[in-house]
This record gives C-alpha cells, sequence and structure tokens, in this order.
C-alpha cells in the first residue's frame, strides 16, 4: 500500500509531475482538486465564490481525508490544501509528502502562461505576480517544508524537464525507505 502526496505553490507542476510519476510508479493518480470538482460538480471559482474560502477549504479537508484513505495512489494537492487544519500532518500520517519547490520567477512564468483559472491570482500581470507569489509563498512555504521530501525543481516545461524530476522524485523515494 503506497500513498504519496505532492504538495507547493501553484504552479510547481503538482498535476504535471504527479501524473509521470503515478504512471512510473504504477499507481493511480488522483487531483485533489478534480475530485472535488466532481465531486460538489462544480469549478474550484464557483465553489469559492458560493461557499466562501472557509466553506472551499471545509470541502477540500473533507475530499482530502477521503482520498487519503484511498491505496496505491499518487495525489496532487490544491497549493492551500497544506496550509488549513492539519492536513499536512494527515497527509504525513498517511503517506510520503512531496514539496515541489520552485522560486517564485519561475513560478511567476508558468502561471502567466497557464491557461488554468486560478482565484488567487486573476487579473494580476506577469510583474505584479513575482510580489505576490514571493509573499504569500513565504506564509505558506512553513507548511510546504513539513513535507518528508523538499524537492526543488528548475524549469518543468519540456518533457525531458518532465523526465528528470521524476526520475530525481524516485531517486527520493527509494532513499527514504
Amino acid at each position: 500500500m503506497e500513498r504519496i502526496f505532492i504538495v507547493g505553490y501553484m504552479g510547481s507542476g503538482k498535476t504535471t509531475v504527479g501524473k509521470r510519476l503515478a504512471k512510473s510508479l504504477s499507481l493511480d493518480f488522483i487531483d485533489l482538486d478534480a475530485y472535488i470538482q466532481a465531486k460538489y460538480r462544480r469549478t474550484i471559482p464557483q465553489l469559492f465564490e458560493e461557499r466562501g474560502e472557509d466553506g472551499f477549504r471545509q470541502a477540500e479537508r473533507q475530499s482530502l481525508q477521503e482520498v487519503a484513505e484511498f491505496e496505491n495512489v499518487v495525489v496532487s494537492t490544491g497549493g492551500g490544501a497544506p496550509c488549513f487544519f492539519d492536513n499536512m500532518e494527515l497527509m504525513n500520517k498517511v503517506g510520503t509528502t512531496i514539496y515541489l519547490q520552485a522560486e517564485p520567477e519561475e513560478l511567476a512564468d508558468r502561471l502567466s502562461a497557464s491557461k488554468t483559472v486560478r482565484p488567487l491570482i486573476a487579473g494580476k500581470s506577469r510583474k505584479e505576480l513575482v510580489p505576490f507569489i514571493r509573499e504569500h509563498l513565504a506564509r505558506r512555504e512553513r507548511y510546504y517544508l513539513m513535507a518528508r521530501i523538499v524537492y526543488h525543481t528548475g524549469r518543468v516545461i519540456t518533457k525531458q524537464d518532465i523526465h528528470l524530476t521524476v526520475s530525481g522524485l524516485e531517486n527520493e523515494l527509494k532513499n527514504k525507505e
């Protein structure tokens, strides 16, 4: 039975790397945000709008508790999930946590290029993103750093970049056994 939780700031590559890691390890993959959207039949922005952040975080917590019972999975969490309630403690208790760490400038580049709607950064220009990310990441990183594995990512754009990151994570996981 294996459970791996990938945490990190939005744009850090949690879903992209998580899918490839799951495939490489012959595990199932769950994107927690997609799980929540399917469960509530609403997008994350809709849930934020309808329930407010507190209501969304409650729904996220309940969904995390559910997927934490699944076996042989890699779970990609939302960027805020580790920072609320005792979510990091739960993930550390039932599985292996990996923090995909990236520099604010790299995150801003990735987020600027992304087509995904992200409520926290909607309407921000690239110039506004870097200081916002730096400040926001400073508040969240203490939770992310509770992960069992902290893996610093450089650029995760090409298939080769992703392959190298997944290979590095596989080595880290072997070293933790």
